[in-house]
């Protein structure tokens, strides 16, 4: 049996890297507009695709969490292959619209369930809760790796035709079916689809609006620095056309960001152990900062060299607040709540994806970058810095605590 879930833990990450395996994705907005749209309609569509995932995000983890992660990850990885067969035919606005609608089904489906069904995995395996930060890197590592190639491949083939891109993406897409279908449904998962132990929202609400303060902020800063980071991922591509840059330039740069990504995926959990979770919390509260605010002062290549930091930071939060975040609730809600927090950055997304399409297609891109760093900044003040002051304090505390056991045990 401990074979089957050591396998299961590989089949995620097949299953995720293979999700991410998007060539599309570092030539997205200039493919968009080859279909005749401009930068205020891509940004519209992609609010959409947030839409769809925030009606579907909490059903969907629920049903996660009642019926089993596997048989949830195999439904998002159907839909996910045939919205990308869908743009093999995809001609115009609407059309592209019905496939932003289908990837996001595809999304609210796959996001949290993937992660719960990682925890459970590792839960089974290693008979412990506290979670497995280690996982989690992976996880990420796999993703980002994912990211890289297909955008290097994507760039490449980009440069030859649109059609081909399509083509290949959309036979590139199933194989994440492939590997959800190897999956083993955890005994932890398999509890949860029973009536008894099906999560209510009176239990949701209770760990998340009435649990411990960390558990509050880490909840809301997640979300909050996913939507300043995609945000800044979609400007990124029209910057680099103002540069002239080929497409194949543009598959180099984009697996160079995911590269960043796993970096900070690799080592966020390291630096967090050695250096504490401090100094790991007000990395991620300022580096969003310093990549925003240097793409809008710096002119040419260099704003797209500064805005590297981003992804970096991006790797950092995906391990350190993901794992804050999995490690303090339990794994009957543990789909739910991810999907919840997911729910959230999307809810962001709808409001803000447009005004930021709007403020690049009239203001340009380094105003809409100049927007971005002053979010961030409002997000470190309101919510890092509580954060590590709550973080701060609980150590204190649990340093007190045992002080007064180890002197209690001396008398």
């Amino acid at each position: 049996m401990e074979t089957i879930y050591r396998r299961n833990i590989f089949a995620i990450y097949g299953m995720s890297f293979f999700h991410m395996f998007m060539l599309i994705v570092p030539v997205l907005m200039p493919m968009f507009q080859s279909f005749g749209l401009n930068l205020t309609e891509i940004f519209y569509i992609q609010a959409v695709y947030a839409g769809t995932i925030v009606v579907l995000e909490a059903p969907s983890g629920y049903l996660a969490d009642v019926l089993g992660r596997r048989a949830v990850l195999i439904a998002g990885s159907v839909l996910n292959g045939l919205g990308c067969l869908w743009l093999n035919i995809a001609d115009g606005f609407w059309s592209l619209l019905i496939f932003e609608v289908t990837l996001g089904m595809a999304s609210s489906l796959l996001s949290g369930a993937d992660l719960a069904m990682l925890y459970d995995t590792d839960q089974a395996l290693n008979q412990n809760d506290d979670g497995n930060p280690r996982a989690i890197a992976n996880l990420g590592v796999s993703k980002s790796i994912a990211e890289g190639g297909g955008a290097l491949l994507g760039g490449w083939v980009a440069m030859s035709s649109f059609d081909w891109l399509i083509a290949i993406q959309s036979v590139a897409a199933w194989f994440s079916l492939v590997f959800a279908l190897r999956l083993k449904e955890p005994p932890v998962a398999v509890l949860n689809s029973t009536s008894e132990a099906r999560p209510s929202w009176r239990e949701l609400s209770d760990h998340v609006l009435k649990g411990d303060r960390i558990l509050k902020l880490v909840f809301l800063a997640l979300p909050l620095y996913t939507l300043g980071t995609v945000l800044a991922a979609w400007l990124i591509q029209p910057l680099w056309q103002s540069l002239s840059l080929s497409y194949g330039w543009f598959g180099i740069l984009w697996c160079g960001q995911s590269l960043l990504v796993a970096m900070g995926s690799r080592f966020g959990y390291q630096i967090e152990s050695r250096h504490g979770p401090t100094l790991a919390l007000l990395l991620i509260g300022m580096l969003p900062i310093l990549g925003a605010l240097g793409a809008a002062l710096i002119d040419g290549m260099g704003a797209a060299v500064v805005s590297f930091i981003l992804f970096f930071n991006r790797g950092l939060y995906q391990v350190i607040l993901v794992n804050a975040l999995n490690r303090r609730v339990p794994s009957r809600i543990r789909a739910t709540i991810n999907s919840l927090n997911s729910l959230l950055f999307r809810l962001g997304f709808m409001v803000a994806g447009p005004v930021i399409g709007f403020v690049a297609q009239t203001y340009g891109i380094q105003a809409a970058m100049a927007i971005l760093g002053g979010y961030s900044l409002l997000v470190l003040i309101l919510v890092m810095l509580p954060l590590i002051s709550a973080v701060s304090t609980a150590r204190r505390q649990a340093d007190e605590r045992s002080q007064r056991v180890a002197n209690h045990d001396a008398a």
